[in-house]
């Protein structure tokens, strides 16, 4: 049995997702700093947590507090995409349920480091993918996510998690 679901957002769209999963599970939905004060430690938890060099945020911690049952991890890139590299990144036991689901980009959002290290990768990326004559419809996402701050934020992209969860309750 699954008692929570625990998140960690940077920008807002894990978020966004954490509450979808939330409506449609009908369970209760914590921020990490929240559940700390309101979950009891070792309680059953779906973690998400928003990615960055394949790291799924929050997470590590997350885990020593709770017994995460499965690990959704939000990014740029296209759902079910890196996961071998973001179960690699996390050291993710290999039975662990891992989905990634593609988030967005925005960045009046960003702040910091996190802001200038997007800058310089929105320059790099989106002039080569600009340039490129072969762009996959997951590279014109990844465009149009870096030129017009979009989101890909959908209930359409939890199905996987939600088939998980129902098996899985």
């Amino acid at each position: 049995m699954i008692d929570a679901i625990v998140y960690t957002s940077n920008t807002g769209f894990t978020a966004e997702y954490a509450g979808m999963l939330g409506k449609n599970t009908g369970l209760p939905v914590y921020s990490l700093d929240e559940a700390k004060k309101k979950l009891p430690q070792r309680s059953a938890v779906i973690y998400l947590g928003w990615l960055m060099a394949s790291n799924v945020k929050g997470y590590k911690e997350a885990a020593k507090l709770y017994d995460v049952k499965a690990v959704c991890g939000v990014g740029m890139g296209g759902n079910g995409s890196q996961l071998a590299e973001v179960a690699k990144a996390n050291a993710l036991p290999a039975d662990m349920p891992l989905f990634t689901l593609q988030g967005g980009f925005d960045m009046n959002r960003l702040h910091g480091m996190n802001k200038l290290l997007m800058k310089m990768m929105k320059a790099m990326l989106g002039g080569r993918l600009e340039k490129k004559s072969d762009r996959t419809p997951e590279d014109d996402a990844m465009l149009d996510m870096l030129k017009n701050n979009t989101s890909y934020v959908s209930e359409k992209n939890l199905a996987p998690v939600l088939d998980w969860y129902g098996k899985n309750k």
